[in-house]
């Protein structure tokens, strides 16, 4: 089931969708998140939100990743997930999973669940 959340301390609904996935699964801080991601991107000469660079953020947070075996909307997916967090990718979009519901600035459950997603270990 979805439930709204956006930790964006300006309420903004900009395409800050990693950032805020991220807080919400880790339990941090938008700010905290958002000022990590842009020092790794800055020692890795890359942006905030290159997939490898959110994924090694994730790692380091003590989250695994993991391979979806179908492609399956945000909706069905978060319903297998019914005990603790992660961060699910769409290929455009990251949205956070918790106890069987996603959360999320806006209702992403029509989107697709189709590469991999991110669990707490």
């Amino acid at each position: 089931m979805w439930k709204r959340a956006n930790p964006n301390p300006c309420r903004a609904e900009e395409p800050d969708c990693v950032v805020r996935a991220i807080a919400i699964a880790t339990g941090q801080e938008w700010d905290d998140v958002h000022y990590a991601l842009c020092e790794m991107s800055r020692s890795y000469c890359t942006m905030p939100s290159v997939n490898w660079l959110w994924g090694l953020y994730l790692e380091q947070n003590g989250f695994a990743k993991h391979m979806v075996r179908e492609p399956v909307t945000v909706q069905e997916f978060s319903k297998e997930i019914r005990d603790g967090s992660c961060v699910a990718c769409t290929g455009t979009h990251a949205v956070a999973i918790r106890n069987g519901n996603y959360l999320d600035a806006w209702d992403s459950g029509d989107e697709m669940v189709s590469f991999y997603y991110w669990r707490r270990k």
